[in-house]
């Protein structure tokens, strides 16, 4: 099965891009798949054709050059890192099945689905077990920060948010945490924006590779380039969107929980991690 150009329906017709490019190859010809690439920077953790075509990256560049992004220049991952722009980090490590019991939530990849980390609420560690994990009292996580799968997931390079409450938890280290750095000019939400668009979402199909049967991106996504605006002005613009739409649900999911709590009538679990965490301490003060 391949997916039509045009219609992006799926179809029946083989999609043999390689042996186009070998016909073209016998043939003298050229075709816009192939690649001449030095052997000497062929290194053998990246000798992977898809790693090597430059299409996605060049409709990228095509995009940055319309209209639409006129006051944005283009910048990776790995750049904005380095200048203190943005922050990355892993996710905290991932606990044996044995010692999930307790009541700080355990974040696995398949948690992070559709914009939101969606704890378990049958899926915890001990306290202990997580301060262990997070190597002190907290789990060094923000609210808004944004997440994605590192490997094992189809979902690798789609973000989610961690909301307001949630954020002692303890992630498996297969999870990638980006936040706004000290030299940010944009907050979180124009990230999302930023690493949400087609444009900057299609390069990940070059730095995601399969390891056995298990999807991996390493720290090849490091090398995906995002617009950056040339001022905080035009970042609070464009996703605007995006950051009514998530206070929304923070402050209705805030109001909600306060109403179960004050209440005590209703058998509902409300995405939260803070409340539970709490109550253990009480619990063990007592």
């Amino acid at each position: 099965m391949t997916t039509d150009s045009e219609t992006g329906q799926s179809v029946t017709a083989i999609n043999d891009v390689l042996l186009d490019d070998a016909i073209a190859l016998q043939r003298g010809e050229r075709t816009g798949t192939m690649r001449d690439i030095p052997a000497s920077k062929v290194l053998p953790r990246t000798r992977v054709p898809v790693y090597y075509d430059r299409r996605y990256h060049e409709q990228f560049i095509a995009e940055m050059k319309t209209e639409r992004f006129k006051g944005f220049r283009s910048a990776t991952l790995a750049e904005l890192a380095q200048s203190g722009v943005i922050a990355i980090r892993g996710g905290h490590g991932s606990p044996s099945s044995g010692e999930r019991i307790g009541k700080v939530p355990y974040i696995k990849v398949s948690d992070l689905r559709a914009g939101f980390v969606n704890i378990n609420p049958t899926n915890r560690v001990p306290r202990s077990i997580a301060e262990a994990f997070w190597k002190g009292s907290s789990s060094r996580l923000q609210a808004f920060d944004i997440l994605c799968p590192e490997r094992t997931s189809k979902n690798i390079g789609d973000f989610c948010v961690l909301m307001p409450g949630q954020e002692q938890l303890l992630l498996t280290k297969e999870i990638i945490v980006i936040r706004p750095g000290e030299r940010a000019e944009f907050d979180s939400f124009y990230l999302l924006w930023a690493m949400t668009l087609k444009i900057v979402r299609e390069q990940w199909k070059r730095v995601i590779f399969m390891q056995t049967n298990r999807e991996d991106v390493g720290d090849r996504y490091l090398e995906i380039e995002i617009p950056v605006p040339n001022d905080p002005e035009m970042a609070a613009e464009v996703s605007q969107p995006f950051r009514s739409y998530y206070q929304t649900v923070a402050k209705a999911r805030t109001s909600l929980g306060q109403y179960l709590v004050d209440t005590g009538d209703h058998h509902f679990f409300v995405s939260d991690s803070e409340k539970d965490i709490e109550t253990e301490e009480e619990e063990e003060q007592a």
